[in-house]
C-alpha cells in the first residue's frame, strides 16, 4: 500500500511518540519508586527530604468560604445573610452523599482508590495524545486535580492586584510538561500525608461549579436547593458533569438551557449521562438505575445565595446586618488591619450568632412602616426604633423607615445609611435629641444636692451666658433665647417640670448647676455624638442640641433603668470558626455610670412622662409594667424622640428630618400630626416587648431625693399625679417668642462656641 506525502511524517511522528512514551512511562515508574529522581519544573531536585516537602498551602485545610449571620426566632437560629468572595461552605466527608463520591471517582479517576498519587495509565494516555498533538492533556488524578485547584485558589487569595492574580493563574494552569510534573510531585507528597477520603473531601470542597459557586455544599444548595448530604444520584451526576466544563455546562445559564434539547441543557445531559454510565461500569449503579437516571430531565432549582446584607431585607434586618458588618470592620478581634477584618468576614467561614429577636423585629418594622412611610411628599423623612437589653447591652431590634440598599443608584426611600447608629458604624451624623437629654440635667441636679420637689421658675425666656457656670471650657459671652412648647405655670417643682418638659424650668435649673457636670453625667452613661466630636456644653446643650444616634440614647436609658450601670451595645452573642472553634468578639463593657441612688431619682422623675399629664402619655403601653421615658423635640419639632426603658428593655424612637427643615408641628403624616407620630410608632412596640420580656419594679429613690422635708410619695403614678396637677394649674407666664435663635435646628454653629444657642421650642 502506497504512503501519501502527509502520512509519512505522521507515521514518523507517531513512532517518535511511542519512543518518547516509553521513556516517559519508565520515568514515571522511576518517580514512583525513587522520589529522589523527581523532576521539578525545569530543574532536578535531589534528595528524598526535598521531595517530601509539601508547601503549607497544599495542606488539606478549609479554603476561603462564606461566613453566615444568624438571628434568633424563638428557640431557632435563622441564617439571615452570607458574606463571601467565593460562595463556599466546607463540609465533612460524612456530610457528602455517597452518590457524589461515586460519581466523582467513576468519571474523574476510576483507579483513585487503587493507584498512588498519579494515574499512570491516564498519564501515559495523555502523553500519547500530547506527542501526537500540540498540547498537554489528560492524565490528572483526583489528587492532582486537588493540587491544581489549591494553586488556583492561592492565586486569587494572595494577590489583591488583578494583573498579578491573572499572571499567577496563567502560570499554575499553563499547558506545559513542567506544570504537570510539578503537580505530580506535590500529589505524591500529599498522598504520603493524607488518606484517600481526606483528599477526595478536600477536592469536592474546593472545586468550582461555575460562576461564584465553589465546593459541593454551595453547589448543592445553589443548583438544587438541598444540602450535599441529600443529593440524589441524578443530581450528584449532574454536578460532577459540570466540573468537566463549568462555563458551558452550568445549569443556571439560559444560553446553556437552550442548547438544542427539548428538555434543555442538552450538553450538560450528555456529560451527566456519561457520568452515570461510568458509575454503572464501575458497579455503583444497576442497569435499571442507569436506565431510570438517564431518562430523567435536568431540573435545577436555583436558590440564589445573596452576598451581603441584601438577603437580610427579607427579615427586616438589612440595617441591623449592616451594623454587624461594621462591628466586624471596627473590632480588632477579627484582624489587626481593616483588610484582614474584611477578609475574615468574607473568607473565614464564620458562623456569627447575633442578638436580634426576629419576632420583635417584625413587630417594630410593621409599626414603623405603618406610621412613617419610606417617602413623604415635601420632606426627607427619617424614622427609627431600636431596643437594647439593660445589663447586657444586647441589641434586640433595629428598624428604619427606609429600604436598605447598597446600590449606587438608590431612589427615594432607599439608603444604606443606618440612622440608628454612629457614623463609624454605617450611620448618619446623628440628630438633635431635644428634651430627651434632660435626663442628664436631672442627674446633675440630684448630684448637686437638689431634690425633685424643689421649685423652679419658668418665666425667664432670655438667658445670658454669664448666668451659667462651666468649669470645663469658656462658653463665651452670648444670650440664649428659650421658649416652651405649651404654656406653663410661673413656677413648678422639678418633678412637674419633667412630666411637662418645660424648657424654661430646665434652663433655670442649668443656671444653678455646672454645665460641665451635665456633660460629664451624660458621658458617663456612654452618651457621645454620632460623629465622635466632643459633646458641646454650651447652655443649649441642656435642651438637646448635640447630634446623637438613637442607639446611644437607648443605651443610656437602659443604664438608668439598670441602677446606673450602663453596658455598651453589642450585636453579636457568639462566633464559631470553620472548625467549630469559638472566636471571641469584643464583649459588652458595663460600668457604674451614675450611682444607683441618682439613677433611681432620675428614673422616678422620668416615670411621670408616660402618666396622665405627661408629654408622652399617649404612648403608655398600659400593661402594668414599670417604665421610664422622656420625650424630645428640637426647634419646630424638626427632630422628635421618645426614649424609654423598663428593667428588661430600653427603646429609642426617632422621627424627623434626615435633611431639610420640615416643621413637624405644622405637618401631618398619613393624617397624624408629625409631632405625634413617634407615639403611634412606639406604643405597639412597647406593648409587644413587655409581653415577651416583661419587666420588674424600677428602683425607688431615697426619700431625700424626692423632698428635703418629706419622705415623698410612691414612684410611678404618685409622681405622675404631681405632674398632672400642675398641668391643670395656671398657665402663668407668657411663653415668649421663638425667633432669634442662632444656629438652631440640627446644625448648631452658635455664637459663643459649641453647637448652638437654639431656642429648642419643643418639649
Amino acid at each position: 500500500m502506497s504512503t501519501s506525502p502527509t502520512s509519512a511524517p505522521r507515521a514518523l511522528s507517531a513512532l517518535t511518540g511511542f519512543a518518547g512514551l516509553a521513556i516517559v512511562a519508565g520515568l514515571l515508574v522511576g518517580v514512583l519508586a525513587i522520589p529522589s529522581l523527581v523532576v521539578a519544573g525545569n530543574t532536578v531536585t535531589t534528595g528524598v527530604t526535598a521531595f517530601d516537602d509539601l508547601p503549607s498551602y497544599l495542606a488539606i485545610t478549609q479554603p476561603a468560604q462564606a461566613s453566615s449571620l444568624y438571628a434568633k426566632d424563638g428557640s431557632s437560629e435563622v441564617k439571615i445573610a452570607s458574606f463571601y468572595t467565593e460562595n463556599r461552605t466546607d463540609v465533612k466527608a460524612d456530610q457528602i452523599a455517597a452518590s457524589v463520591k461515586d460519581a466523582a471517582v467513576s468519571a474523574e479517576d476510576p483507579r483513585f482508590y487503587q493507584e498512588g498519587a498519579i494515574d499512570v495509565e491516564g498519564t501515559i494516555r495523555g502523553v500519547l495524545a500530547t506527542t501526537l498533538g500540540d498540547d498537554v492533556q489528560g492524565g490528572s488524578s483526583i489528587t492532582q486535580q486537588y493540587v491544581k485547584n489549591v494553586l488556583v485558589e492561592r492565586c486569587a487569595t494572595e494577590n489583591t492586584d488583578t494583573a498579578k492574580a491573572l499572571a499567577c493563574y496563567k502560570t499554575v494552569t499553563a499547558v506545559t510538561p513542567q506544570r504537570k510534573l510539578r503537580e505530580m510531585r506535590y500529589a505524591i507528597s500529599l498522598e504520603k500525608k493524607y488518606t484517600k477520603s481526606q483528599i477526595l473531601t478536600g477536592y469536592l470542597n474546593i472545586v468550582g461549579f461555575g460562576g461564584n459557586v465553589y465546593g459541593i455544599q454551595a453547589a448543592a444548595e445553589y443548583y438544587f436547593g438541598v444540602s450535599a448530604s441529600s443529593l440524589s444520584t441524578v443530581q450528584s451526576a449532574t454536578l460532577i458533569a459540570i466540573l468537566n466544563n463549568p462555563s458551558n455546562l452550568r445549569i443556571d445559564e439560559p444560553t446553556n438551557a437552550a442548547n438544542g434539547s427539548a428538555n434543555g441543557y442538552a450538553l450538560t445531559k450528555v456529560r451527566r449521562d456519561y457520568v452515570l454510565q461510568r458509575m454503572y461500569v464501575h458497579g455503583k449503579l444497576s442497569k435499571a438505575e442507569l436506565t431510570a437516571a438517564t431518562a430523567t430531565a435536568i431540573t435545577p432549582k436555583i436558590t440564589t445565595a445573596t452576598n451581603g446584607c441584601g438577603a437580610a431585607v427579607k427579615y427586616d434586618a438589612g440595617y441591623f446586618c449592616d451594623y454587624v458588618t461594621n462591628v466586624v470592620a471596627n473590632d480588632t478581634a477579627f484582624g489587626a488591619t481593616a483588610s484582614a477584618r474584611a477578609a475574615t468576614l468574607s473568607e473565614g467561614g464564620l458562623k456569627i450568632y447575633t442578638t436580634l429577636d426576629l419576632a420583635q423585629q417584625k413587630v417594630a418594622q410593621t409599626a414603623l412602616s405603618t406610621y412613617a412611610p419610606a417617602t413623604a411628599a415635601g420632606m426627607n423623612l427619617g424614622a427609627t426604633n431600636v431596643s437594647v437589653e439593660p445589663g447586657t447591652g444586647k441589641i434586640l431590634t433595629m428598624v428604619q423607615n427606609t429600604n436598605y440598599t447598597q446600590s449606587d443608584h438608590a431612589v427615594a426611600g432607599e439608603t444604606s445609611v443606618n440612622y440608628n447608629t454612629d457614623k463609624a458604624y454605617g450611620g448618619s451624623g446623628g440628630f438633635q435629641t431635644g428634651s430627651s437629654f434632660k435626663a442628664f440635667t436631672l442627674a446633675a441636679w440630684l448630684q448637686a444636692g437638689h431634690t425633685l420637689s424643689d421649685s423652679v421658675t419658668t418665666t425667664q425666656h432670655t438667658f445670658p451666658f454669664s448666668e451659667f457656670t462651666n468649669s470645663c471650657t469658656d462658653i463665651g459671652d452670648s444670650t440664649w433665647p428659650v421658649a416652651n412648647a405649651d404654656p406653663a405655670a410661673a413656677s413648678l417643682s422639678v418633678l412637674q417640670a419633667t412630666a411637662q418638659s418645660v424648657n424654661t424650668a430646665f434652663a433655670e435649673m442649668g443656671t444653678q448647676l455646672d454645665l460641665c457636670s451635665i456633660a460629664k453625667d451624660a458621658t458617663s452613661m456612654d452618651v457621645h455624638t454620632a460623629t465622635g466630636v466632643k459633646l458641646s456644653s454650651v447652655p443649649s446643650m441642656i435642651l438637646g442640641t448635640n447630634d446623637i444616634a438613637p442607639l446611644t440614647m437607648a443605651t443610656a436609658y437602659a443604664g438608668i433603668a439598670n441602677n446606673g450601670i450602663v453596658c455598651t451595645p453589642i450585636a453579636i452573642t457568639s462566633i464559631t470558626g470553620p472548625t467549630g472553634k469559638a472566636i471571641a468578639a469584643t464583649p459588652t463593657s458595663c460600668t457604674q455610670g451614675m450611682s444607683s441612688e441618682i439613677a433611681a431619682g432620675v428614673s422616678y422623675a422620668l416615670q411621670t412622662v408616660l402618666e396622665p399629664g405627661g408629654t408622652g402619655a399617649s404612648a403608655n403601653p398600659e400593661d402594668g409594667v414599670d417604665i421610664l421615658a422622656k420625650t424630645g423635640t428640637n426647634d419646630d419639632a424638626e427632630q422628635n424622640w421618645l426614649v424609654t426603658s423598663t428593667t428588661k428593655v430600653a427603646t429609642a424612637t426617632w422621627v424627623g428630618n434626615v435633611s431639610g427643615s420640615t416643621d413637624f408641628y405644622d405637618t401631618s403624616i398619613n393624617g397624624i400630626e408629625g409631632y405625634d407620630v413617634k407615639f403611634d410608632i412606639a406604643k405597639p412596640i412597647l406593648q409587644s416587648l413587655d409581653a415577651e420580656y416583661g419587666g420588674g419594679t424600677l428602683t425607688a429613690p431615697p426619700a431625700s431625693e424626692i423632698s428635703s422635708s418629706s419622705a415623698g410619695g410612691e414612684s410611678g403614678s404618685g409622681g405622675a399625679s404631681m405632674g398632672g396637677a400642675a398641668a391643670g394649674g395656671s398657665a402663668g407666664a407668657a411663653t415668649g417668642g421663638t425667633g432669634g435663635a442662632t444656629g438652631g435646628g440640627t446644625t448648631g454653629g452658635a455664637t459663643g462656641g459649641g453647637n448652638g444657642t437654639s431656642t429648642v421650642t419643643g418639649e
